[in-house]
């Protein structure tokens, strides 16, 4: 009897330890090369764990694990399976206490002359919010996973090949349970068959767990391991940055301009993908906008201009998407936030509309991006939203634009007006140039103008104007209907000769050469009375004022029976945009005072198109 007792009591004790050694994260793909792979995992306490795997779910090879305290008692492992075969899939379990987890699977990377084309995704500040804390889960199950499988045949390992997170993975860094529940539990299902390669953002805190769970490339500067690093995958480098405001210092600019040195005299890489966390401008959240980006961003445009090697630079820190292009350079910049922290919502922050971006919208989402390699390399990003927190999307794209490493330049666009020696009215008038036209069958993309004083020097210019085909701001495209093909010029000096250019760009950014410089003449006209330019208007006009801007000025704008409905003062410059802001289609009275005394009476139009 006390036998069998002592029995069902040792049973029972070493049941219990064997039942508490239990997977705490699952496992997860780091570092991937052609012929290698890091997987990590944890376990709620120590026990011996291995990695079982082969080419197939026989899995006839063992790699044991190193191991390390992370949360005592909580134990993290990582195996590196090595001498594997590029471009090949394999299968693998964790092995721990005579049980086993599920078979997972993952692809080794090609190598890079083998030129095979790629997919990845982009997305940030995954930190969970106590409103949905579950909304990082939602976007990787019914978002990515969900568009993986509907596009593509197979498994999802062989059909996206890297996952960038630009920061912010968990809302602070130094608590362990942010990590384990709300990082890793929720992307379970797309982790342990993709690898994927996050950078600081200022949530990690520098913490010591972001260094343990993750094992990144060690070809940084030496000092700082792990803080940056590239990774080449097929035709493309990623490079991974730190931009917390103790690491942006010149060690690290150095060390990214000796790479892009090297990286354009790679003739396998096509194009550089930059991730770091804060944002050079953001238009949803300008508050966060970082000095150090921009220098960043400086290196990566003269990198693409130099090397003719498009590049981006994901970030995040801002909550919403944006997506803008450098004017002059074959660079995108990108806002892949947020993956489920709270949005940073339209009127809710200080925001600018900065004339580089395209679009900005307050939504969760990710980017997903198909990468082109051989003979005509190419890539196309693609923006998803699964809405706010009244709206819900599914799935839904966004945006996208088309780049591409071999692209044809835009017709030069030909001087319709003013030509040569026209004379023009100096308060307002109209550029125009002709038909967008490009040979591989781009769209019209932006237009940019120019008015100089010097027909031989366009450096210092009295008009400078870049319109781009689409400008999202505040849920309102401020560009519909703007064909790119003519802009309204507004005050230049009276009796005056100007030169005036003009160049096309198509969607996939690439400038068409700058049009001849025309030479034109403006009028002498001595009228100095009050002209609203154009009347009548549609939705704004300009209103110049005859005189000093230490003038009182009040502009009244009257109904046509004499009510009062707008009320201007406190003029910085001569130059007045007048709004209609909210008046109806009809006729109206404006009314200019100055000093106290009524300087003009004008009659004006609004007009609905």
């Amino acid at each position: 009897m006390n036998i069998k007792f002592y029995l069902i009591i040792f049973y029972c004790f070493f049941s219990s330890v064997i039942l508490s050694q239990v997977i705490s994260i699952n496992p997860y793909l780091q570092n991937a090369s052609s012929n290698s792979m890091i997987i990590m995992w944890e376990l709620s306490e120590y026990t011996d764990s291995y990695i079982e795997w082969g080419e197939t779910q026989y899995l006839d090879n063992i790699t044991y694990a190193s191991n390390e305290i992370t949360n005592y008692p909580a134990v993290l492992f990582k195996a590196e399976l090595n001498n594997l075969n590029s471009s090949t899939k394999y299968y693998y379990r964790v092995f721990y206490n005579n049980t086993s987890t599920d078979i997972f699977s993952f692809k080794t990377p090609s190598i890079k002359s083998e030129e095979k084309s790629i997919n990845l995704v982009a997305m940030s500040d995954m930190q969970a919010n106590n409103n949905t804390p579950n909304k990082f889960s939602e976007i990787v199950n019914d978002g990515i996973i969900r568009y993986v499988d509907s596009v593509y045949d197979g498994d999802i390992c062989e059909n996206l090949h890297m996952i960038l997170i630009p920061g912010d993975l968990v809302v602070t860094g130094t608590d362990y349970f942010q990590w384990r529940d709300d990082f890793f539990a929720q992307s379970e299902p797309i982790f342990s068959s993709v690898p994927f390669y996050p950078v600081l953002g200022n949530h990690e805190y520098n913490a010591d767990f972001y260094f343990q769970f993750f094992d990144l490339p060690h070809n940084g500067t030496d000092g700082y391991e792990e803080h940056w690093w590239y990774k080449d995958n097929s035709n493309v480098r990623i490079i991974g940055l730190n931009s917390n405001s103790e690491y942006q210092i010149q060690e690290q600019l150095h060390w990214l301009d000796s790479i892009l040195i090297l990286t354009s005299m790679d003739t396998n890489i096509d194009f550089v993908f930059a991730q770091l966390h804060h944002p050079h401008r953001s238009e949803l959240w300008t508050p966060g906008n970082t000095d150090f980006t921009g220098d960043v961003i400086s290196l990566l445009e003269n990198f693409s201009t130099n090397s003719g090697k498009p590049s981006i630079h994901f970030y995040g820190h801002t909550h919403g998407y944006s997506r803008g292009q450098s004017r002059d350079h074959n660079h995108l910049m990108v806002n892949v936030a947020t993956a489920g922290g709270y949005i940073d919502y339209w009127g809710e922050y200080p925001q600018e509309d900065y004339e580089e971006y395209s679009i900005s919208q307050d939504e969760w989402g990710y980017v997903f991006v198909e990468v082109k390699a051989g003979d005509d390399p190419y890539f196309v990003l693609k923006r998803f939203s699964v809405g706010d927190d009244l709206v819900s999307k599914n799935n839904s794209l966004e945006d996208s634009i088309v780049i591409r490493l071999n692209n044809l330049s835009p017709s030069i666009p030909e001087p319709i007006y003013p030509l040569f020696n026209d004379t023009v009215d100096s308060d307002c008038f109209e550029l125009k140039s002709s038909e967008f036209y490009d040979e591989d069958g781009d769209l019209h993309g932006s237009t940019h103008w120019q008015i100089s004083d010097d027909c031989n020097d366009f450096s210092d210019n009295v008009f400078d104007s870049w319109k781009q085909y689409e400008n999202w701001y505040f849920d309102e495209n401020t560009q519909l209907n703007d064909d790119l093909t003519d802009e309204m010029v507004y005050v230049l000096n009276a009796d005056s000769d100007y030169c005036w250019r003009v160049r096309y760009r198509d969607r996939s950014l690439s400038w068409s050469e700058w049009s001849s410089p025309i030479y034109f003449h403006t009028d002498s006209s001595d009228d100095k009375s009050f002209k609203l330019l154009p009347n009548p208007l549609s939705e704004s006009a300009i209103l110049k004022l005859p005189f000093s801007n230490n003038s009182d000025v009040k502009v009244v704008v009257y109904s046509i029976d004499g009510a009062i409905l707008q009320y201007h003062h406190d003029f910085s410059n001569s130059v007045f945009k007048f709004n209609r802001n909210g008046l109806s289609e009809g006729i109206y009275i404006m009314r200019i005072i100055v000093d106290g005394i009524e300087e003009g009476l004008l009659k004006f139009g609004i007009i609905d198109y």
